[in-house]
């Protein structure tokens, strides 16, 4: 059986299970080369959106983290900032009270705060709403001044969980 020309000019879209190996190793759209292979499917320059991958093995991957910010009295709502990367990064303001407002709780959503107080005043303190803590309860976070804490959040579809690591100079 002859190997169906398939790089020219696609008219329809053909759906990747219907795909056979068979016909080619590589179909290029444009500038974008789709690479097909029996164990690995590489997209070139090609941005995807809520794509579902299967248990795929990810090497040396950075994940996004949006500028520090420094924040003070009041609250801070963490839905914005999340949707810019999931390493947060704030400096507390001397003495003053923040709280931060948790997103809705979205199973399988995570995320890491570092958490550190103004470098030459501290005392800076930090609350979270709707996060539940280990048996030692909520934390007090660090309050002498440049140090720094990590917190890991992750979410059930139902509530949040927080745990902390406490008093590093970064």
């Amino acid at each position: 059986m002859a190997v169906p020309n398939i790089f020219a000019t696609v008219t329809a879209a053909i759906p990747l299970s219907q795909l056979d190996t068979n016909f080619a190793t590589a179909i290029t759209l444009g500038s974008t080369a789709l690479y097909l292979g029996n164990t690995t499917t590489t997209v070139a320059g090609l941005t995807l959106t809520t794509p579902v991958l299967t248990n795929p093995t990810v090497t040396s991957y950075i994940e996004t983290s949006p500028t520090q910010v420094t924040v003070g009295t009041g609250t801070t709502v963490l839905d914005a900032t999340l949707s810019a990367g999931t390493v947060l990064r704030y400096i507390l303001t001397a003495s003053q009270a923040t709280t931060f407002t948790m997103p809705t709780a979205t199973a399988g959503k995570s995320f890491v705060m570092l958490l550190k107080q103004a470098a030459t005043t501290g005392n800076g303190t930090a609350t979270f709403t709707s996060v539940k803590w280990g048996t030692a309860g909520a934390p007090t976070i660090t309050a002498a001044a440049g140090k720094m804490d990590i917190l890991t959040f992750i979410a059930d579809g139902a509530n949040w969980y927080g745990s902390i690591a406490q008093g590093y100079t970064p």
